[in-house]
Order: structure tokens, then sequence, then C-alpha cells
């Protein structure tokens, strides 16, 4: 076993020359880049960039700007405090973002002057800024509107600062609930809800927009746009008694003067993401019709402000959408929607209702487009391009290139793009997913297959460079064919593929996964059909158990976050509408769907060497799950490992953890496939 991990060490984390394998430095060292934003002339853009010091694992973010044609890049931030959420001001001389400020403990909005570089702090709200949008709705002086987490009863920020400190200073740290959601994700609730407030620039002075009805810790605050002439702000909120059941969002606007909220929508689903026209006649929002099913189709729909009529732009588009924008004359929405493993950009006519794909051939996120409507601006990212700045001339349709961030790393190393195949699956439907190569790959040789499975279920594998769960690349670069696969319940497809799961968990999605490694291993003589393993994280997690008490076809398997009881399951998550909707009903109205679909039912099969791996925090998948797990395998005498992590919840994201989730996962395949 020493020879093993020496091997692993030097493998996974040697330094690279010209041609090397990528290792965990390289793919952690990758620049990010998010949230770019087009200046109001159109000549500049601001973005962060993020980079990572691998030596001593810690991140750091800043403000960059860049001409729109890609050249004058540079660096406008230079505190360590974590700039995010570039926002120009008028006039194009000054950017507003948040970033923490030690004075007041929190993060706030500060502004930099790109004429003298002046760095100037703007709020001080003793609950910090989250969400925020500057606006100019009065003088040229400002507005900024923002979301902060306060304390229902206190009406002013030294009522707040002093809360806080006595929360601090007590040495009881219980708490008390008399409600669901107590916890959510990774986090326990105390006694603060997100509220929407506004601050005038001028005097620095901030106050809430709204006091009533939304005064209930039951209330959850959701996402928010101003009106372009800075009438009022329509906001999203669930004020459903039971926000842990029902996921009831609905739509208010409320005067920016203030004054009490006026309820836009009622539709019993998920009504979100508003967004006014430019023109200011429209008002453009994401709904799910259905109560309770969080992963139903989200539909683009506008209301026609002059008429209130409701039109689904959507209606005859198979897809769900995901980011969306308004072009400057208001006539078209862009907007992306997950299809095959990629996300697409796709326009919408606004009189015709008519959609179209603008481009296909990437993973395309951060949409942004031009104040006179001639080009757009997005993230883009392939298995083998980290994600990068482009620019699509609209007209021409001419893709640039805007940063470079990452081309020295790529360069360096030897990466293969993932491949697509397609597969008869369950009911003869075609099914999709991607196979990627090692760097040194040789047909002659006999390589192990590596299944991943994603989590959701309602998700799927998106071909572009990923850092969720696993990378294929660092994957490959260990000697495996790597295999992702997309099965009935993934999206992509279509609502009827994806709604198949609900209610048939570990039927048609287990036999998609096992008619597929039987057709890569058909097609592909290079697999050696008696090394496989079965990786899979959350509902993947979930899958990786199943597979444990159905088949002993694999070599080894790694659970990640998955259910084991979904009994205990229901009593012990924070979202409760999941359960419900993809049991059909509750423990004690469908106890047969709950204890069918528990991989706990089938714990008596369990033969296949597993390891395990879950967190302290994680509330979405308790970790019970994940010693319960455990415990069965090693009750039943297979042999498996409980990787477990105090400080992480329902997935690994410190840096330090990963790099030990990653070896210890290296390990465990080693000595069972090689």
């Amino acid at each position: 076993m020493k020879t093993v991990c020496l091997f692993l060490t030097v493998l996974l984390f040697s330094s690279g020359v010209s041609g090397e394998k990528i290792t965990f430095e390289d793919l952690y060292g990758v620049t990010k880049i998010s949230d770019p934003q087009i200046s109001t002339d159109g000549k500049r853009i601001a973005l962060v960039v993020r980079t990572t010091d691998i030596d001593s694992l810690k991140s750091v973010s800043h403000i960059w700007t860049l001409n729109s044609d890609g050249t004058g890049l540079e660096q406008i931030t230079f505190s360590d405090n974590s700039p995010a959420q570039p926002q120009w001001l008028p006039g194009g001389n000054t950017i507003a973002y948040t970033a923490y400020d030690k004075e007041t403990d929190a993060n706030q909005i500060w502004t930099v002057s790109l004429k003298s570089d002046s760095v100037k702090k703007v709020s001080a709200v003793a609950t910090g800024v989250s969400d925020y949008k500057p606006g100019y709705f009065k003088d040229d002086c400002g507005i900024f509107v923002f979301t902060s987490r306060v304390f229902l009863d206190c009406p002013d920020d030294s009522c707040n600062l002093t809360r806080l400190e006595e929360i601090e200073n007590n040495p009881v740290r219980a708490k008390l609930y008399d409600h669901l959601l107590f916890r959510h994700y990774n986090h326990w609730y105390d006694d603060r809800v997100e509220q929407l407030f506004i601050l005038d620039n001028k005097n620095k002075r901030h106050r809430k927009l709204f006091k009533t009805p939304f005064g209930d810790h039951n209330t959850l605050f959701h996402s928010y746009a101003p009106h372009p002439d800075g009438s009022e702000i329509c906001f999203a909120m669930n004020t459903d008694t039971l926000p842990a059941v029902y996921i009831n969002y609905d739509l208010f606007t409320l005067p920016i003067s203030g004054g009490e909220p006026r309820r836009l929508t009622s539709n019993k689903g998920h009504d979100t993401h508003p967004l006014y026209s430019p023109d200011g006649r429209y008002l453009a929002y994401l709904r799910m019709a259905r109560a309770g099913y969080e992963s139903d189709q989200r539909e683009l729909i506008i209301i026609d402000l002059e008429t209130n009529e409701e039109t689904n732009l959507t209606a005859t588009f198979d897809r769900s959408v995901g980011e969306y924008l308004w072009s400057p004359d208001s006539k078209e929405i862009y907007f992306t929607a997950i299809e095959h493993g990629l996300s697409k950009i796709w326009r919408v006519d606004i009189a015709s209702q008519k959609v179209e794909l603008v481009l296909d051939n990437a993973v395309y996120s951060d949409l942004r487009i031009s104040p006179d409507g001639e080009y757009m601006i997005f993230t883009r990212s392939l298995s083998d391009q980290p994600y990068e700045l482009y620019r699509f001339d609209l007209k021409d349709r001419k893709i640039t290139q805007l940063t470079h961030f990452n081309d020295d790393m790529v360069s360096r190393l030897t990466l293969n793009r993932a491949e697509d195949f397609w597969f008869a699956g369950f009911n003869g439907d075609s099914v999709h997913g991607f196979l990627t190569l090692p760097p040194d790959f040789d047909p002659g040789q006999k390589y192990p297959l590596a299944l991943l499975i994603h989590g959701g279920p309602q998700w799927c594998w998106l071909g572009d460079f990923n850092y969720y769960g696993w990378n294929t690349q660092l994957v490959a670069a260990q000697g495996y064919i790597v295999a992702q696969i997309d099965p009935h319940g993934s999206a992509g497809y279509g609502l009827k593929f994806k709604e198949y799961v609900s209610g048939n968990w570990g039927k048609g999605d287990y036999e998609d996964l096992m008619l597929g490694v039987d057709y890569l291993i058909s097609k592909h003589p290079y697999i050696d059909s008696t090394r496989t393993v079965a990786l899979g994280r959350s509902y993947g997690g979930f899958m990786v158990n199943w597979i444990c008490g159905h088949t002993d076809r694999f070599k080894c398997l790694i659970s990640i976050d998955g259910t084991f009881n979904h009994l205990s399951d229901y009593g012990s998550t924070e979202e409760l509408w999941f359960p419900e909707w993809e049991c059909n009903g509750t423990p004690w109205t469908n106890r047969e769907e709950y204890v069918r679909s528990s991989p706990m039912t089938y714990a008596e099969n369990f033969k296949t060497p597993t390891m395990v791996i879950h967190g302290q925090l994680d509330y979405r998948v308790d970790l019970s799950e994940g010693l319960q797990m455990f415990t069965a395998l090693q009750r039943m005498g297979v042999p498996s490992q409980l990787l477990y992590f105090p400080d992480e919840g329902h997935s690994v994201g410190k840096l330090k953890n990963l790099r030990h989730v990653y070896q210890k996962q290296f390990e465990w395949l080693e000595r069972w496939l090689r």
C-alpha cells in the first residue's frame, strides 16, 4: 500500500512539463472568471477574476477591466477583501462592487474610480449587504437597492448590531425553533430574515423598503429587479406557511418611495427572477407551474404592464429556461437552456413568439448584451477548455475570445475533449453521454472504466471544464476511461424524459446506466470489462448505493452524500418538498415507495467494495445516511471505508479537503482496479 500512495502522490501532485498530465495543482490553479458587466457606453467590460495560490491553498478575487475588443486588460482592485458583483455607474468612470469590510465585519458596497484609482466605502450596514443593484431614480447621486438579513423586530442598525453582539457573547449556543425551515443546506437559521433596503448614496442612509405583510419567519425572499424609470421594484417572495413543503414563490411590486407590496402573481408553483424590459412596458419572469416540484420546467413569461396580459413565450419550447436578458430595444429576449449536455443560447421574438437557436457548440453562461445591441459577451467552456470571456457580434455572428488567462496551462497539458455518444436505453429511448480518454491513450491497451453519476436527479453532465464533483480530465489522467451518462430523469432531453424518474428511482435510470456501460464495453475493445467503477454524489450517491444492492459487476464503488434509508432521510432533510415529490407522498401516505426506493432494503445483497464519503454539515442528505450505508457494508463484511469531513456540507468545497478527497478516492481506485 505504501507503493500505491507514493505513486499517487507523484502522479497527482508533481509539477508539469510540456504535454504532461493534468494535476490537482493545475486544476485548482486555473484562473476563474465570472460576472462580466458592460459599461453604459459599451466600450469597457468589468469582471471578477479569481486566482488561487496552490502552496497556501488560498484564493483571492479582484475586479479587472478590459476594452470590448479584448485589449487593455488591467486589474483595478488590489485589497484582499474579495471584491465581487461589479456594476458600472453612469459616466463609465466608476465601478461599484461588494467586498468585505473589517470595521463592520460584513460585506459592504464600495466604489473605485478608474480615473483616480480612489476607493470609497459606500455602505456601513451592520448586517452587511448581499445582492445589490445600483439605480438612478431621483438624481445623479444615485440609489442602491440591496438585501440584508435582519432581525424583524429591529427598527435600525443599532438594534441589529446589539442583537448580534448579544448572540456572540451568550455562552449558551442553544437554538429554539417552532417552524420549518430551521436549517438549510449547510447552516442553521437564526432569527434574521432577508429584507429589501434602499441606500441613498447622497446621505449614506438606508431604510427598509417594506415592513408588512412579510413579518413572519417563514417568508423567504428570492430575487428582485427595479423598474427602469425607478418607480417601483418587483421581487419574488415565498409567503406560504410551510416553505419547507411548498416552494410557492410569487411576484410582488413595491413603490420605491415605500408603501404596501402588491401581489402580481398567484401561481401555485415557482415565480422568480423578474426583469423589466428596457422600455418599461413588460415584466418578464421564470415560472414553474406545479407546487412542490423544484425541478419543473422553467417557462419564460412576460406580462404586458399596459394591458396586464400574460404570455408564455416558451409554451412550445420543450426545454427549461436558464438565465435570460432583454435586448436593448425590448423586442427580443436571449436565454440559455440545456440540451444534450450543452448550455446553449437561444432567442425569442416578443411579437411572433418564435424561438431560434443562436449558439449551440459549447457551455455558455454569464450572458450580457451591449447597450446598442450590437454584441453580446459571455463565458464559454468545453471539457478541455476552462471558462474564458468571449464576444459575439450579433450581425456577422463572429465570436472573439477576449480573455486568455488559462492559455498557458491548456497548451502545456495533454487534454482530450469529451466525445459524445448515444445508445438505446430504457424503453428504447436514445440516451446521451460523454466519454473522456486518458491523455496517453493507446487503443491497443486495456483501460479501466470510471462511470461518473451526476446529482439531481433532474440535472445532467455538462461538457465543460467542470469543478463540481469530479473533473473528468483529472480522473482520466489517472489512467481511466471516464464515462458520463445522462439517464432518465436528466435535464436536456425534454419534460417527459426528465419527469420519468419521480416515483421511479432505481428503475429506468438504473437500467440506462447499465445499458450504457454495456454499450461502451461492446463498442470499445480498449475498455476492460473486469475493471470498472461507479462514482456518484448526492442522487448519484444514492445510485451507487442502489447499484451496490443490485449488481456486483463493478470492481469497486464510491458513494458521496447519498441517501440510504428514505424513511429516515425524510425526517432529517430540510427541503421536504423533494422527498414528497420524488416518492409521491409522505412516509405515512406512501410508505411502500419509501421502502422500495431505499438502498437499505437491498443491503443483504451488498458485495462490492465501497468507499462512503460524507460531511457533518450536510443538511440536504444528513450525515446519518452515510453512516447507515457504511454500517450496513461493515455488517455485511464488505470491504469499505468511511471518509468523514467535520467541516463540509453537501459537497466538498474547501481546497485542503478537495486535495484530500481526490487523493483518497484515487487510492481506493488504485487498490481495486490495478
